[in-house]
């Protein structure tokens, strides 16, 4: 299980109705699961993103506090620190966009579960058939031609 806590943690438990360390442990038992390991995953890589970005920011903060000697600053490492910065924000922003995404379409996880297939009543129509009319007699092939007055 991923230790590292992870700012999507009380969604997932609201969503799957267990603690996420609980729902590491459905998912372990239960591999039949597609979404929740699939949430699982995408939550380990955002936990693992918003880490690398507390890091950053806190070596940032370190290098500026006031304490500091100006002497130690390097606009170097800041430029350095900023680009992994802005590479640690775009995966979080990105795994945070995806989880949301993938927990959107998946169906209610309250919803009851059938234990039978549900079978619709039909209606069944029943009809009956007139009888068929005799069939028409063939024509004669001498019969003359009707004459009218």
């Amino acid at each position: 299980m991923n230790q590292r806590p992870s700012s999507a943690d009380s969604g997932l438990t609201e969503i799957f109705g267990a603690p996420v360390a609980d729902l590491y442990e459905r998912a372990a038992v239960s591999p039949g699961a597609a979404a929740l390991t699939r949430a699982l995953e995408l939550r380990s890589f955002l936990a693992l993103a918003e880490e690398q970005v507390a890091r950053v920011r806190d070596r940032v903060h370190g290098a500026m506090a006031p304490v500091r000697d100006m002497n130690e600053l390097s606009a170097d490492e800041l430029r350095f620190d900023a680009q992994w910065l802005a590479a640690a924000l775009d995966a979080r922003d990105g795994y945070l966009t995806a989880l949301g995404q993938l927990l959107r379409t998946m169906p209610p996880q309250t919803a009851p579960v059938p234990s039978r297939p549900v079978q619709f009543a039909q209606p069944q129509i029943t009809t009956t058939l007139p009888p068929a009319p005799a069939a028409p007699a063939p024509p004669r092939a001498e019969a003359a031609p009707e004459h009218r007055p």
